[in-house]
């Protein structure tokens, strides 16, 4: 049973440095199947998900050059497109979630894809819908093959389309994105997800040659292209690695240091932090001589941790109490309404009684 054991008591306080988004990892690194010209990614998380995609698309004949740890470039210029079909690969891609984003690439590029029912981590039920009726809007053929448990998806050359995508998932978004953009036409897509992977996924593909507007919201607009060039692209660090380090700093820290290049990522996370009584340093970014920027001195603003919890506590009984309140006069409005109905279904009932009163008299 895998378990953590942890030893509470000790202040946290020293500097890290966190890792590169796996989602966004994974949607960038399938990019590279759209183009058959180099294509250089840093601040590659060095984890099991994102290795074992690394080492699928060189299965089927991506090539890969690691310039360090976290920095790569990849090459499809020799895909092995028999390799789709081969139960080798099938094997591989059930015990790999990040294999479903492959799909998108490889029928916008090869106009075919075949793909097992993706594995990964065991978090819910986690439909493939959005991503077989954003290939069918686009003009794509699919069948499941029972016998192996794969996808067979064909289409000679996807065509533009306006579409509302049923749900607005993060994946399914990625990879109707990554088959649009060598379709033919335009294709807009309505209810796309806009979360920080999607926006990265968006600012790759155009530094590519790609076209798409509408960035960074739920409405897409992408005019297909001919053909997409090399690129380079820095991965984002990932929120949940950031937020849950303020977030704990916060409650027992005695002064943390998160590095990275991109300060971004920390306004967005800092300005929630900063309404529940956080104090964030000198309220600004160290900026080094290597552009990376340095967020310090993560702290509550009272230096007692017991008060600041305190202050936590008051912030969410005062949110429950207004909840409370607010259900109250709802209450207390219904109740007027079912009075007021008392009152009317009385008053019909005594026009009534003397409307029948007056026909005897």
């Amino acid at each position: 049973m895998e378990s953590f054991i942890i030893e509470g008591g000790h202040p946290l306080k020293g500097t890290i440095t966190p890792q590169g988004a796996k989602n966004e990892a994974l949607q960038v690194i399938c990019t590279t199947i759209l183009t058959d010209e180099p294509v250089r990614i840093s601040n590659v998380p060095d984890i099991l998900d994102v290795n074992n995609l690394i080492k699928l698309l060189q299965e089927i004949g991506v090539k890969v050059t690691k310039h360090s740890r976290h920095d790569y470039t990849f090459q499809s210029d020799e895909l092995k497109l028999d390799y789709l079909d081969s139960l080798e690969f099938v094997k591989k891609c059930s015990s790999l979630r990040g294999s479903v984003l492959m799909i998108g690439p490889l029928l916008g590029r090869c106009g075919k894809a075949t793909i097992a029912q993706p594995g990964g981590d065991k978090i819910g039920r986690r439909r493939l819908d959005t991503h077989f009726l954003g290939f069918k809007y686009l003009d794509a053929n699919f069948v499941h093959d029972d016998e192996r448990n794969v996808y067979q998806i064909q289409a000679k050359k996807l065509k533009g389309c306006y579409m509302l995508l049923d749900e607005a998932s993060v994946t399914g978004t990625a990879n109707i994105i990554m088959a649009s953009v060598l379709a033919k036409g335009t294709t807009t897509i309505y209810n796309a997800a806009c979360e920080p992977y999607i926006q990265q996924l968006c600012h790759l593909l155009n530094a590519m040659g790609a076209q798409i507007s509408g960035i960074a919201s739920n409405l897409l607009t992408i005019v297909g292209v001919d053909k997409l060039h090399g690129a380079e692209h820095r991965i984002l660090p990932d929120m949940i690695e950031v937020g849950s380090f303020i977030g704990m700093a916060a409650m027992c820290g005695e002064g943390v240091r998160i590095k990275n290049e991109d300060d971004e990522i920390y306004s967005l996370a800092v300005h929630y932090f900063d309404e529940d009584n956080l104090e964030i340093g000198k309220k600004n970014f160290t900026t080094n001589a290597d552009g990376s920027a340095e967020l310090s001195r993560l702290m509550p603003k009272k230096q007692d941790v017991k008060v600041h919890v305190k202050d936590i506590d008051a912030i969410v009984n005062q949110k429950v109490k207004a909840e409370l309140e607010k259900i109250r006069e709802e209450e207390k409005v219904k109740k007027q309404k079912r009075e007021e109905l008392k009152k009317a279904a009385k008053k019909h009932k005594e026009d009534m009684e003397r409307a029948q009163m007056s026909l005897f008299d």
